[in-house]
């Protein structure tokens, strides 16, 4: 089945959290007034970690010390369900990197170890744009990005 992710913006962990036990995660939840991106197998913490250095420039260590990074705000049977936080930082870097600026990280991102080989620029590309988007519309709200996962 693999590893489920969708990210979305909410208002606060509180309200991120509540989405844990709404069947289907966020995209199911009618209530959170905001977009989903559903990114399988992209999870937020190595992942988006290696993005979030590429983006911004950050040391991973550095980002991995970050209260926010893969912060759970709610967790359900022993961890296969969870609601994380991603940093303000990488939602900063994609609300204003400009279309150019995903296309270029693309190329670097999709060669990190986790994508085995198999991360394809053109198509992560266009994943940095989707997130770009809900990251925008999220910071426009005064909201912050999470990532519900299912295991």
């Amino acid at each position: 089945m693999g590893l489920l992710c969708d990210y979305f913006s909410a208002a606060s962990d509180d309200a991120a959290a509540a989405v844990i036990d709404v069947l289907g995660g966020p995209r199911a939840a009618s209530d959170t007034g905001s977009e989903v991106v559903e990114l399988n197998g992209i999870e937020p913490f190595v992942v988006l970690g290696k993005l979030e250095e590429l983006l911004t420039g950050l040391d991973y260590d550095s980002i991995t010390e970050n209260l926010r990074w893969g912060h759970a705000v709610a967790v359900r049977h022993d961890g296969e369900l969870l609601v994380v936080s991603l940093t303000d930082e990488v939602q900063a870097a994609l609300a204003t990197a400009s279309e150019a600026e995903l296309r270029g990280v693309a190329l670097p991102w999709s060669q990190i170890e986790e994508f085995w080989g198999q991360g394809e620029p053109s198509d992560l590309a266009e994943i940095l744009i989707e997130l770009a988007a809900l990251a925008r519309l999220a910071t426009a709200r005064h909201e912050r990005l999470y990532c519900w996962v299912s295991v």
